[in-house]
């Protein structure tokens, strides 16, 4: 039988299947795995192989990068590069991603970015985006305001797509005075698949840091092909998907543009923050003692006690429908809870908002100090509430903003048809 390595294109064929693809590292001699051509991987046990036929053997020289040259009169642009298969590759000598942390590397993979913008890449750690913390956000807004008061056009931030949206939304209320664009990207699929849609977010969003938008907006497919990007208000945007490629929509709004990987940006917002020449401050105190609650059925109160008991400054609920709560039981604990803390409820049905007027349930919950959200989103409300409780010792004040719309989190009004845009 015919012996094959790492990262051989292959057909191997048995009883009851035959198999064409790149041949990955496996720890067990015993199975044969395969990069399938649809970017899946299949485990064959290597005994059942009785065919194998080697179709091409794997290069073994390192491929040579070119350096990037500066080319006079396109735009500046920065890449903070946080982790992610985005700007990752898959070495199929070893089975190792490898992240891009290089201009020349990211150059080789997308080489359509050279006719963009002179790109800048900026790596302050990489890790999975779940394991994200506050001190990691700070970095963050702290290293994109750095980079747009040095003269970028727009900063392009991208991590793994789990925590997308609590990132755009932690650098809409951190970075102060915005007067660029700041894309925040991920990937849904890895770039060894043939799915990669890594690529066109990161083209379409050096497109939206080139607009005359200046606002944090996630970047990403518009639909599983590959036709366009939309830009998607950082506070109003969250990931609905576990897998499509277009699993980030807009929530009680409309996209702010659609982006053209080869076009450009087409505004749809009638209202956004304009380009300017100001400065951007970071504004990055952080409360870390806050925490997001899920209301369920038979959920006890038990655990705000909990959480108030361990110092914590503010407690962000997800009510059912208008932000509703087991009242009996809940209402002398979080009336208790709202002396040590900030109590804020939102609604686990993210379209729609809060109204604590319709119910006496709500009307309950407002004398027990609860505040309602109106329309902002879980995560949003649980950044904002990081923030203000981060760069304001004034609580009274932090209540009141709470309900305020600082940043594009809160709609005066919904528009119909951005229900399940």
């Amino acid at each position: 039988m015919a012996k094959f390595a790492a990262g051989d294109f292959v057909r191997v064929s048995g009883r009851g299947f035959e198999y064409t693809g790149t041949v990955m590292p496996s720890q067990d001699e015993n199975i044969t795995i395969l990069k399938l051509e649809n970017g899946y991987n299949v485990g064959i046990v290597t005994k059942r192989i009785k065919k194998p036929h080697i179709i091409k053997r794997a290069k073994q020289s390192t491929p040579v990068l070119s350096k990037v040259k500066s080319k006079s009169g396109l735009p500046k642009i920065t890449i903070i590069t946080t982790g992610g298969t985005i700007t990752s590759r898959v070495d199929y000598k070893t089975g190792a991603t490898h992240s891009l942390t290089k201009p020349e590397e990211l150059i080789a993979n997308i080489p359509e970015l050279t006719k963009l913008a002179n790109i800048k890449i900026i790596s302050p750690f990489s890790q999975w985006s779940e394991d994200l913390t506050p001190q990691d956000f700070q970095r963050i807004a702290d290293t994109a305001a750095v980079e747009l008061n040095k003269g970028a056009s727009g900063v392009i931030v991208t991590q793994g797509t789990d925590t997308l949206h609590f990132t755009s939304a932690a650098l809409s209320f951190m970075i102060k005075d915005l007067s660029k664009p700041i894309a925040v990207v991920g990937g849904q699929r890895s770039s060894d698949r043939g799915s990669f849609d890594g690529a066109q977010n990161l083209i379409c969003a050096v497109h939206y840091c080139l607009s005359h938008i200046a606002e944090v907006a996630i970047v990403m497919h518009a639909n599983t092909d590959d036709d366009y990007c939309y830009a998607l208000r950082g506070t109003k945007v969250r990931k609905m998907h576990s897998s499509r490629r277009d699993a980030f929509r807009p929530i009680n709004c409309l996209p702010l543009a659609k982006i053209d990987p080869k076009k450009g940006v087409e505004i749809l917002a009638k209202n956004y923050n304009k380009r300017t020449d100001k400065t951007v401050k970071a504004d990055t105190q952080l409360e870390p003692k806050v925490v997001l609650i899920k209301f369920f059925p038979g959920l006890k109160s038990d655990i705000i006690n909990y959480y108030i008991d361990k110092g914590y400054k503010g407690i962000i609920l997800e009510g059912t429908g208008f932000g509703n709560i087991a009242t009996d039981t809940w209402i002398p604990t979080l009336e208790n809870a709202s002396k040590h803390a900030i109590i804020c409820m939102t609604t686990q049905t993210l379209y729609g908002t809060t109204n604590n007027h319709v119910y006496s349930a709500g009307v309950r919950e407002e004398k027990a100090g609860v505040i309602h959200c109106n329309d902002t989103l879980p995560e949003t409300a649980y950044m904002k509430l990081m923030h203000l409780l981060g760069t304001n010792k004034n609580l009274n004040e932090v209540r009141k903003q709470m309900t305020q719309n600082l940043v594009g989190e809160i709609n005066a009004r919904i528009e119909k048809n951005s229900f399940l845009y």
